[in-house]
């Protein structure tokens, strides 16, 4: 089930917020909790014993953290076995047939693949436990000893499948103690709104486009048609993953939570760092504060620093799926990084404004490539298309029929991804707004009930 489904809009949705506010609020995390469980049993009923499993573990580490005078080798022995345990099953699922496809191509050996599905949203249930579990340990957020609102936080809907990631530390006070509101209700219907009209209008339709030129043969392909084809791809990727971002923060203000934002309009960046800071926040905070830190940060001299970030910016490849090619892009934006820290910002700032939002945007989309294709040649064979070295003309008729069928979806594009007018910004309601957000639901919905094309690009992570 996803948010962007009339199954969903028109009957999940009504038939939870329903029983959330008709019942007594000492039960309103159990209702989430229930009706969360059967949100996630809806497209993969077996795989709930998996999150339920990793939940009850996780909360039995955290009630043994929290034991009074446990000496500090026992607290660590909990910790790495929490760690252990989520990360063994995260491996299973999603990296085994890839660490088995690597040694049968390296030794020669023939080991079958489990050729199991991946279960939706175990990369961000995953990381939201083990945050849990070193927040105890850290003493920054007490053990939560009621198991229900415990599976509530680990399984509650709203950001279940793509996230936001959200850290426990963030959200524990608002599991006991949450006030809902109108103000915020309606807050929250106009968040899911923007939401869903990013997803089902302008990602799903720009996302045609990008179905039409990736399916091409790079080798044959004008300049200006691949490039064409990549910034599709990027705007695609953005209002898809912003949208259901923008859905499931919506979705908690609903329900009286405040998940952290998730982006911050990264395509108007003006570095690789800066791009950094605005895309898949929750994602990017994660590593800092998990991975990075602990690994020394910036604290152990240069040669060290170096060496945490390229390790985090792998395993950020890595944990967008297991294939090579996310971790060549990790690490391109690492490496890119690493520059940036140290010389490249420097020389930035030189430059005028609009150099600097250029020079982030070619390098963007370059990762975009590396992102889109999981196979090395056709990798290559599409940036050889974007520069001109496959030989190919810098545009053809067909590049003039794509640009002229998607001109004005491609300005409403380029117009929803910078900074909004104040006037749509506000959380105040007038009958402007009602108009408007009015509008935008009637048309994702119309949309939908004719739609054949409507993909979610991070289910497969």
């Amino acid at each position: 089930m996803v948010f962007s489904s009339l199954l969903f809009l028109f009957i999940f949705l009504p038939a939870v917020l329903t029983l959330y506010y008709c019942a007594p609020r000492s039960i309103r995390n159990l209702i989430l909790f229930i009706m969360s469980l059967v949100f996630y049993a809806w497209g993969e009923p077996v795989y709930i014993v998996i999150m339920l499993v990793s939940t009850l573990i996780d909360f039995c580490f955290g009630l043994l953290l929290d034991k009074p005078n446990m000496t500090s080798v026992k607290r660590k022995g909990i910790v790495a076995c929490s760690i252990i345990v989520n990360l063994l099953l995260l491996s299973y699922f999603k990296y085994a047939d890839f660490l088995i496809q690597n040694v049968n191509a390296l030794i020669g050996t023939n080991i079958p693949l489990t050729e199991l599905p991946l279960p939706i949203g175990i990369s961000f249930y995953t990381f939201q436990s083990m945050s849990y579990i070193i927040d105890v340990y850290r003493g920054t957020a007490k053990a939560q000893r009621n198991w229900i609102d415990f599976g509530t936080y680990i399984s509650l809907f709203p950001q279940l499948v793509a996230g936001p990631i959200v850290k426990y530390g963030t959200i524990a006070e608002q599991l006991q103690h949450r006030s809902e509101s109108m103000k915020m209700f309606a807050e929250g219907v106009r968040r899911f709104i923007i939401g869903l009209a990013k997803k089902v209008l302008l990602a799903n339709n720009i996302g045609l486009l990008w179905d039409t030129i990736s399916n091409s043969n790079p080798e044959s392909m004008p300049v200006l048609t691949a490039w064409l084809g990549i910034i599709a791809f990027a705007f695609q990727i953005y209002f898809d993953f912003s949208g259901y971002s923008d859905m499931a923060i919506g979705l908690g203000l609903m329900f009286g939570f405040r998940f952290n934002e998730n982006f911050n309009k990264p395509y108007i960046a003006q570095s690789i760092t800066d791009f950094w800071r605005r895309w898949h926040i929750s994602l990017g905070s994660w590593f800092r504060e998990y991975v990075y830190i602990p690994l020394g940060g910036n604290r152990r001299g240069l040669a060290i620093q170096m060496r945490n970030i390229l390790i985090v910016w792998m395993l950020t490849g890595l944990w967008h799926g297991a294939s090579w090619n996310f971790i060549l892009w990790g690490l391109y934006f690492g490496v890119i990084l690493l520059f940036e820290k140290w010389w490249g910002l420097s020389l930035l700032l030189r430059l005028p404004r609009w150099l600097r939002h250029v020079y982030a945007i070619i390098l963007i989309l370059i990762g975009w490539v590396l992102f889109a294709f999981d196979q090395p040649s056709i990798i290559i064979d599409y940036l050889a298309a974007m520069w001109g070295f496959n030989g190919q003309s810098l545009w053809n008729n067909e590049t003039i029929y794509f640009f002229y069928t998607n001109a004005v979806l491609l300005l409403v594009l380029l117009i929803a991804s910078l900074p909004r007018k104040q006037w749509l910004r506000s959380n105040e309601m007038s009958l402007l707004h009602l108009v408007w957000y009015g509008f935008l639901y009637f048309l994702s919905v119309a949309y939908l009930v004719d739609a054949t094309f409507n993909p979610f690009l991070y289910f497969r992570f």
